[in-house]
């Protein structure tokens, strides 16, 4: 039996997986796809880290400095790679963990290809997991091509075609720039709640920096200041259909783990009208869409972005430590009352930025589980 299992060999897992062995503690990764980062090498291929390099560095082991200040999809699987090589990280890949159960004064992994027993388990399965596609009226009748944003890669299949990108988040946004630069014949996004947008960074200072800042700030503090800086940074963008959202910009991120919208050249093309801003989806016919506006649109192509499920119910939601939405109601160093020496890491989305908050949360389990396990 190990003292620890961690399911997940993305970011976070091997995080935890680095520190914990560094202090000496017997861990196993399990995976269920066959290398590290399985997550990263299907994200589109021009997506860069949203946080800057040197705030992004997981435990022990830096990115390094020649991979720029935005490090490139590329970039970042070739450091996850060398990070688990660094740290003599050796997951079983291809094993699929399919539910945890208490058993005796242990869990109990259940998986098709063997089951495991571990007095810790680590759950960092990841943010992004099990896609989501709303299930619009009429949307199995669509003859022209729908996918979401998790089967896109780049716009060379889309030259001179008309898409729709439904959805306001980053992911959306960088798609239809993408395939605005590659040649797409018109690009429309299909937004229902306005999104809060930021910079990327200000005279190479990233906007990260304000999240660190304020990351347990009170929200009537940070969402005034966030206010102002939209209007001195991007004026008033209504005219586009981007007006400001009436929420502010913390209180969504509380709520709803809804990060603002970066701005690497969004916004300039909206204004160009190169991206034309457009209602949400409301039904689907054969060749058209009807939005929620009562227009109507005929692309060749929708790519759906409109986020992700955590998938962690089958896993897990027996047990009685999830929210309604499906979300570890605790993650990081504490543990579930109902679940002892059961830990999440990754499954927040905080505006310090993904990476650094999954090395504060690995240097935090790590010591815990020390802890407990120098206590035998």
């Amino acid at each position: 039996m190990a003292d620890v299992v961690v399911i997940g060999a993305g970011p976070g897992g091997l995080a935890v997986a680095a520190t914990l062995r560094g202090r000496g503690v017997d861990t196993e990764v399990v995976d269920s796809a066959d290398a590290v980062a399985s997550a990263w090498r299907t994200h589109y291929e021009r997506l860069h880290l949203h946080t800057v390099r040197w705030l992004s560095n997981l435990p022990d082991f830096p990115i390094p400095k020649d991979y720029g200040s935005w490090v490139a999809r590329d970039d970042v699987v070739r450091y996850l790679e060398a990070y688990a090589d660094h740290h003599g990280i050796r997951p079983a890949f291809n094993t699929t963990i399919d539910r945890i159960e208490r058993s005796a004064n242990a869990w109990l992994l259940h998986s098709p290809q063997g089951e495991r027993t571990a007095e810790h388990v680590v759950v960092a399965t990841g943010y992004n997991h099990t896609p989501v596609v709303p299930d619009w009226p009429g949307v199995g009748d669509f003859r022209g091509e729908l996918l979401h944003a998790s089967r896109y890669r780049n716009a060379k299949p889309y030259v001179g075609k008309d898409v729709l990108v439904v959805g306001s988040g980053n992911t959306g946004a960088e798609i239809a720039v993408d395939l605005v630069e590659s040649g797409a014949a018109r690009v429309r996004i299909a937004i229902r709640t306005p999104p809060h947008i930021v910079l990327r960074d200000q005279n190479g200072v990233p906007n990260q920096l304000l999240g660190v800042v304020f990351r347990y700030a009170p929200t009537p503090i940070f969402d005034p200041i966030a206010k102002v800086m939209r209007r001195l940074t991007l004026g008033d963008l209504t005219a586009y259909g981007l007006p400001a959202p009436t929420e502010g910009l913390y209180e969504r991120v509380r709520r709803d783990d809804a990060i603002p919208m970066l701005d690497i050249g969004f916004v300039e093309l909206v204004k160009a009208g190169k991206i034309e801003v457009v209602a949400a989806p409301a039904e689907f016919h054969a060749a058209e869409v009807r939005l929620a506006d009562d227009s109507v649109v005929s692309p060749d192509t929708i790519v759906v972005a409109t986020g992700y499920r955590r998938g962690l119910e089958p896993l897990v939601g027996h047990l009685g430590v999830l929210n309604p939405d499906g979300r570890p109601a605790v993650h990081g160093a504490r543990c579930h009352p109902a679940a002892p020496h059961l830990w999440f890491t990754g499954f927040t989305n905080p505006m310090s930025g993904m990476f650094r908050e999954l090395a504060i949360d690995a240097r935090r389990i790590a010591r815990a589980v020390g802890r407990d396990v120098n206590r035998r």
